[in-house]
């Protein structure tokens, strides 16, 4: 669904390098890494929302990328759940219509007449997650979309992704927290200073890493 392929992106001081990353219709793909490894530019990247220096990024269908801290319209909650669907030409009763059922199941079905911009923090990544899945996207880019929340808003988010991969949509999931990662990935990435050590089947990489510095990294230890 999506295929990187010898893609380089420098900023000062920082350099993404990635020879080859792909993720299959109906997969979910973990990207682990310390902070500043390069995991939310390379979501960027894979998204569309910025090119590569160098390489390629291939596409097969739309790609929606949630941000860790996502915009939202001045508007009501449910205007900006339907907001993507009246972008794609969709009647306003049957987007608001789809839109209300997408809130329900991000649990904001009562938040319709809300403003948007009264939402806590953990309520607009919801509310952003609503927004992107009623569009249908082939594949979902989350950079950490549980960060903000609760343990029970954890477990229906996490329930929202393991439907839309049963679906048969690509997810790229970036999160630091790794049971996290273990719950919901098929296979998983360790970036480390903008470079892959170490990609393979979740269940081999979370428990038999080959890697010195995954295995570091998995137990907590400080990478560099």
């Amino acid at each position: 669904m999506i295929e990187a392929e010898g893609i380089v992106h420098r900023y000062p001081g920082f350099s993404l390098s990635v020879s080859r990353l792909a993720v299959e219709p109906g997969e979910v793909l973990a990207v682990v890494g310390p902070s500043g490894a390069g995991k939310s530019t390379l979501l960027r990247l894979l998204g569309g929302l910025e090119a590569p220096q160098r390489g390629r990024v291939h596409r097969r269908g739309p790609a929606v990328y949630l941000d860790q801290t996502p915009y939202l319209l001045e508007r009501s909650v449910l205007e900006n759940a339907a907001f993507g669907l009246r972008l794609k030409g969709w009647p306003a009763q049957e987007a608001r219509r789809r839109a209300l059922g997408w809130l329900e199941r991000v649990g904001l079905s009562g938040f319709a007449d809300r403003p948007a911009r009264a939402l806590s923090g953990g309520e607009r990544v919801r509310l952003a997650l609503a927004r992107a899945l009623a569009v249908e996207p082939a594949a979902l880019l989350l950079d950490e979309p549980t960060a903000n929340l609760d343990p029970a808003n954890v477990a229906r988010i996490e329930a929202l992704i393991r439907a839309e991969r049963a679906a048969g949509r690509a997810v790229v999931l970036v999160t630091h927290n790794l049971f996290q990662a273990r719950r919901l990935a098929d296979r998983a990435v360790f970036l480390l200073e903008g470079r892959v050590v170490e990609a393979g089947p979740a269940p081999g990489f979370f428990q038999r890493p080959a890697d010195p510095r995954t295995r570091a990294f998995l137990s907590g230890e400080m990478v560099w």
